[in-house]
C-alpha cells in the first residue's frame, strides 16, 4: 500500500513538473521557429544580392562589347571603381538615408550601418522579413552599384576619369538614396501607393536620367555626328555583348525575386517565372521590330530587347500574374528598338541606357498602373487604395487612379533626378573639367588615363611586344 501511495505521488510530481515545463518548451520552439525562419530569409537575400552583385560582370562585358577596342580596357577600371565608391558611400549615408526610419524625404537611421537598435523598427520599410540587416544591406548595395553603372555608362569613350569617383560618391551617397526612398523606403511615394516591386523608377530611369543629365553637358564622340547626320560608331566585340546580356539575364532573378525578401513564401518563385517571360518577350518583341523595320537581325537590337524585357518587368514583377508578363515584355521590345533609333539621331548614348533602362522604365512603370492585381497589393501592403481594399491597375479595377499614381511618382523622380545631376556634372565641368582632351580621346581612354592597352597586340608595334631578333617575332602583325 505505501508502496502504491509512493508510485502515486510520483506520477503526480512528474505530471506537475511536465506542466510546468510546457511553457518553457514552447518558448523553446518558438524561439527555434523564429531562429530557423531568420536564418532562411537571410541566406536566400544574401543569395540574391551575390546575383545582384553579380551583375556588375554583366555590365561590364555589355560596355566593353559595345566600346571601340582602344577603350575596352578602361570600361573594366570604370566598373571596378564604382563598384567600390558605392560600397563606401552607400555604408556610410546611402544606406541610412535610402531605408532608416520613416521620413517622408529621407531617412535618418543607420549611418555607418550602426547606431539602430531592433532592425524592423529601424528599418520599417524592409520590416516585412526576418533576414538579417546585414543581408539586406548588401543586397540594397547591390542596387545601388547597379544604378551607378546605369548612370555613368552612356558618359563613356570620352569622359574624364575622375569624374567616377566625384559623382559617384555623390550619387550613391544622396541622389540614388532619396529618389529610392520616395519610392520604397517608406517614403511620400510610396505612401501615396506607388508600386515600383525592384526598380523601374527607383533604379532604372533614376540611373537613366542622371546618365542623360552627363551626356548633354558632355556632348558627343568626336565623328559621332557629322553634317547632322549620326556616323554608326560599332562595338568592337558582339561576343563579349552578348555574354554580358546573358549574365545579365540571370542576375535579374535576384534583382526581382530578391526583392520579396522572403524565402518561405512562395511568392518569390512566380516573380521568377514573371522576370524570365519578361524578358523573353522582350527578346521576341526586338527582334520583330528590327526586322519589319531593318530586314536584318540586328545583334545589338536583339540584346537590348532582352534588358528591355527585364527592365520593364522591374516594377510590376511583384504585382502581376504570369500572362502579363507578355505583353510587357513585348512592348519593352518594341519600345527599346524605337527608342534606340530615335535616340541616336540625337544623342551620343554608346551603351543605350537612356533608352533601355529610361524610356523602358517609364513604360515598366505604367505597366503596374495597368497591370498590378489587387491580391498581390494587398500582399505587398503597397498600392492606391479605396476605402482600405487595394483597389489594383486599370484592368482590375477600371480605376485610372493606380496609374496616376504610376506618373506622377516616375515625373517626380525623373525631375529630381535629373536637376541634381545635371547641378553635379555642371560643378564638375566648371572646375576640374569632365572631358579629355581631343588627342586624349583619339588615343583612347586605356592609354591616356590608364598607361596600358587592353588589347595590346592591336596597338603596340611587333618591335615593342617581342625581341625583333627572336624568329617569332617575324610572325607578329600590326593590326
Amino acid at each position: 500500500m505505501k508502496c502504491s501511495r509512493l508510485g502515486a505521488l510520483g506520477l503526480l510530481s512528474a505530471s506537475v513538473g511536465s506542466l510546468l515545463l510546457l511553457p518553457t518548451s514552447a518558448l523553446a520552439k518558438t524561439t527555434s521557429s523564429a531562429a530557423s525562419n531568420s536564418a532562411i530569409d537571410t541566406l536566400w537575400v544574401l543569395i540574391c544580392a551575390f546575383l545582384v552583385i553579380f551583375m556588375l560582370a554583366g555590365f561590364a562585358a555589355l560596355e566593353v562589347g559595345l566600346v571601340r577596342g582602344k577603350n575596352a580596357g578602361s570600361i573594366i577600371a570604370k566598373v571596378l571603381l564604382n563598384a567600390a565608391i558605392a560600397t563606401v558611400a552607400f555604408w556610410a549615408v546611402g544606406f541610412a538615408i535610402g531605408f532608416g526610419g520613416d521620413g517622408d524625404f529621407f531617412g535618418t537611421t543607420g549611418f555607418f550601418l550602426a547606431g539602430f537598435t531592433d532592425p524592423l523598427t529601424s528599418f520599417p520599410a524592409m520590416a516585412g522579413s526576418d533576414a538579417s540587416i546585414y543581408a539586406k544591406f548588401l543586397f540594397q548595395y547591390g542596387f545601388a552599384a547597379v544604378v551607378l553603372a546605369i548612370a555613368v555608362g552612356p558618359l563613356v569613350e570620352r569622359v574624364k576619369f575622375g569624374v567616377y569617383i566625384i559623382f559617384g560618391l555623390i550619387f550613391c551617397g544622396l541622389i540614388y538614396p532619396v529618389a529610392a526612398h520616395w519610392v520604397y523606403g517608406g517614403g511620400f511615394l510610396q505612401q501615396w501607393g506607388m508600386e515600383d516591386f525592384a526598380g523601374s523608377t527607383a533604379v532604372h530611369v533614376v540611373g537613366a536620367t542622371a546618365g542623360l543629365a552627363g551626356v548633354l553637358l558632355l556632348g558627343p564622340r568626336r565623328g559621332k555626328y557629322r553634317d547632322g547626320v549620326s556616323r554608326p560608331m560599332p562595338g568592337h566585340s558582339m561576343p563579349m555583348f552578348g555574354l554580358g546580356i546573358l549574365i545579365l539575364w540571370f542576375g535579374w532573378f535576384g534583382f526581382n525575386a530578391g526583392s520579396t525578401f522572403q524565402a518561405l513564401g512562395v511568392h518569390f518563385a512566380e516573380v521568377a517565372v514573371v522576370t524570365n517571360l519578361s524578358v523573353a518577350c522582350g527578346v521576341i518583341g526586338a527582334t520583330i521590330t528590327n526586322y519589319l523595320f531593318e530586314k536584318d537581325f540586328n545583334i545589338a537590337m536583339i540584346g537590348n530587347g532582352a534588358i528591355a524585357g527585364a527592365v520593364a518587368i522591374t516594377a510590376p514583377s511583384g504585382y502581376v500574374e504570369p500572362w502579363a508578363a507578355v505583353p510587357i515584355g513585348l512592348l519593352g521590345g518594341v519600345i527599346v528598338v524605337l527608342g534606340l533609333n530615335w535616340i541616336d539621331h540625337k544623342l551620343d548614348d554608346p551603351i543605350g541606357a537612356i533608352t533601355a533602362h529610361g524610356m523602358v522604365g517609364i513604360w515598366g512603370t505604367i505597366a503596374a498602373g495597368l497591370f498590378a492585381v489587387p491580391r498581390f497589393a494587398e500582399q505587398a501592403g503597397v498600392g492606391v487604395q479605396d476605402g482600405g481594399e487595394f483597389i489594383g491597375g486599370l484592368f482590375y479595377s477600371g480605376s485610372f487612379q493606380q496609374l496616376g499614381v504610376q506618373l506622377a511618382g516616375v515625373a517626380i523622380v525623373a525631375a529630381f533626378v535629373f536637376v541634381t545631376s545635371f547641378a553635379v556634372f555642371s560643378a564638375i565641368k566648371y572646375t576640374i573639367g569632365i572631358r579629355v582632351s581631343p588627342e586624349e580621346e583619339d588615343g583612347g581612354l586605356d592609354i591616356t588615363d590608364h598607361g596600358m592597352y587592353g588589347y595590346p597586340e592591336t596597338f603596340i608595334p611587333p618591335s615593342e611586344l617581342a625581341d625583333p631578333g627572336l624568329p617569332a617575332a617575324a610572325g607578329f602583325r600590326h593590326g
